[in-house]
């Protein structure tokens, strides 16, 4: 389907071979087809618009029909022939042009930097059509009004996210530690030895799962195989890293450097501490709650450089000693 609608929007901007291009300034030539004229556009209108780029060979180098998305910019002095500036402003909405720029004239100054797609004396074509014009407090207002829509989004996102671990907790009578940042976890058995440093390798074992139960990653045989994951291929033995390496979510980072080499634990990994608003795979979606059981098999440390001693200065009495006066 999207073939089909980028093959339309083509036949749509393909113009007159034969009608007699205009010349502007930098030997930039343009044929405009006025469907509805109005108000042209203007400096500093914000506008949205569809384009197909292609060399003078007839191949396409970008288009926002294949892209999905129109392109929006606000109207400024030109600074090269190609930002078409000086195009925008012979238009109205609904407009279509075809706009021929020399090659010559984009990299003037700094022919090293030009394509091998691109031959000197040859021009780039701009097929453009344009879909809408707003003031620049038209666009501000649609942004503000857009950014305030996700706000609202998220937090209510965030709010379901809160009340399902909730649920979790209390539903299988958990009773977690929680951390400033909102990482909460339960150490189920305490290491003896210390606990890792940033810049030590860790060693961990672990089975992930969301707060449904869903099993999405194992470096355990025995768990991966009971919940059915398919991971060919797969090396089942602890995964090792360096802390602080920022190699794992952050909840892995802050949680780890807090047990005890040899410890077992259970994670429960908030969205801002995990994978946010992205999804990973089919398992974890956007604003989801991961939970970990992992245990720190070993650490490997590095040297550390010993932590500064803070010299305690001994005080000195500001009172004065007493004098003894000899006796005349």
């Amino acid at each position: 389907m999207k073939k089909i609608v980028y093959l339309l929007a083509l036949t749509a901007l393909t113009f007159n071979a034969s009608a007699q291009f205009k010349k502007a300034d930098n030997g930039v030539q343009y044929q405009i087809i006025s469907q509805t004229p109005g108000r042209k556009l203007a400096p500093n209108d914000v506008i949205t618009f569809n384009v197909v780029q292609k060399n003078d060979k007839d191949s396409v180098l970008f288009s926002t029909y294949k892209q999905g998305q129109p392109v929006k910019t606000q109207i400024r002095a030109t600074n090269n022939p190609a930002d078409l500036m000086n195009i925008f402003t012979l238009m109205s909405v609904n407009d279509s042009a075809c706009v021929k720029v020399p090659v010559d004239s984009i990299f003037k100054g700094h022919e090293e930097q030009m394509p091998p797609n691109f031959k000197k004396g040859s021009d780039v074509v701009f097929n453009l059509k344009i879909l809408k014009a707003q003031t620049l407090e038209e666009a501000m207002a649609e942004r503000n009004a857009a950014m305030a829509k996700i706000k609202a989004e998220v937090e209510k996102r965030k709010v379901e996210e809160a009340g399902l671990l909730a649920k979790y907790i209390a539903d299988n009578k958990l009773s977690p530690k929680t951390t400033a940042s909102g990482l909460k976890y339960i150490v189920r058995e305490a290491g003896a030895k210390p606990k890792p440093l940033n810049g030590d390798t860790v060693f961990v074992n672990y089975t992930g799962r969301t707060i449904d139960g869903k099993v999405f990653d194992s470096s355990i045989e025995a768990d991966a195989k009971a919940a059915g994951l398919q991971q060919p291929g797969r090396s089942y033995e602890p995964i090792s890293f360096a802390l602080g390496s920022h190699r794992v979510i952050p909840g892995w980072e802050e949680g780890l450097a807090l047990l005890n080499e040899g410890s077992k634990a259970m994670f429960l990994i908030p969205s801002n501490l995990g994978y946010g608003d992205r999804a990973m795979g089919d398992d974890i979606k956007p604003y989801s709650t991961l939970i970990f059981d992992l245990e720190l098999v070993k650490v490997v440390r590095v040297k550390h450089a010993p932590a500064a001693k803070t010299s305690v200065k001994k005080k000195t009495s500001l009172r004065k000693r007493p004098t003894t006066r000899k006796k005349s």
